[in-house]
């Protein structure tokens, strides 16, 4: 994947202004919807849930890429496919039998993507790579926005791209927490090839101008 992608969060925008900050992103430069789907028990927040997911695809000209901080996802693979999500990523960590619910997201017509928290490691994944369309590695502690950048993600990602190069798979990693203009660049040159983007983008003077900074550091 030579594009390299950014993916504003929606779970840091102005809920009583939705319809403003989805139509913001529709005219921006920006590439993906990231919406961040939390059930209180997985993670300790609750985000927001089908009605607010179905609001946002009314209006969203872009493509939907739903990140599942859930318990027990395989229940809902149908519904998100309903809703029109396009990528639904779950967490390694939730997932009893991974390689069922990959392709239980796939038969859906959707693409299958595998968060990892912080603390696991992507060798993990070596035997399912094939079969995983984005690994998105957390950057930050998942729960809440707003938290500051992880360090050793940059060595994580090289990692995670060794495991794709070797087992000649086409699967592309995004990052999600605590990015910024600070490390955009560095994460990109380690491999990675989406950037979610939610504080820093929604709580800045000019978002539009935000997401087209971060685009200009990506090349």
């Amino acid at each position: 994947m030579s594009k390299k992608l950014i993916a504003p969060s929606i779970l840091a925008a102005d809920f009583g202004n939705l319809q403003r900050d989805v139509e913001m992103i529709n005219n921006s430069n920006a590439d993906w919807f990231h919406l961040d789907v939390m059930d209180g028990v997985f993670v300790p927040n609750i985000s927001f849930g089908m009605p607010i997911i179905k609001s946002i695809a009314s209006h969203a000209t872009k493509t939907l890429d739903a990140h599942l901080m859930i318990v027990d996802p395989d229940r809902y693979i149908k519904t998100f496919a309903k809703l029109g999500v396009n990528y639904l990523t779950v967490h390694y960590e939730a997932c009893t039998h991974l390689h069922r619910t990959l392709q239980a997201i796939k038969a859906e017509g959707m693409k299958a993507g595998v968060a990892l928290n912080p603390h696991t490691n992507v060798s993990l994944l070596e035997d399912t790579i094939k079969d995983i369309d984005l690994v998105c590695i957390m950057s930050v502690n998942p729960g809440f926005g707003g938290q500051s950048f992880i360090e050793n993600t940059y060595s994580k990602v090289e990692k995670l791209k060794e495991i794709i190069t070797k087992n000649n798979a086409s699967t592309i990693i995004q990052i999600d927490g605590g990015v910024t203009n600070k490390n955009a660049k560095q994460l990109v040159e380690a491999g990675a090839d989406v950037l979610v983007a939610g504080s820093y983008v929604f709580r800045s003077e000019n978002p539009t101008e935000t997401i087209q900074g971060l685009k200009n550091l990506l090349g």
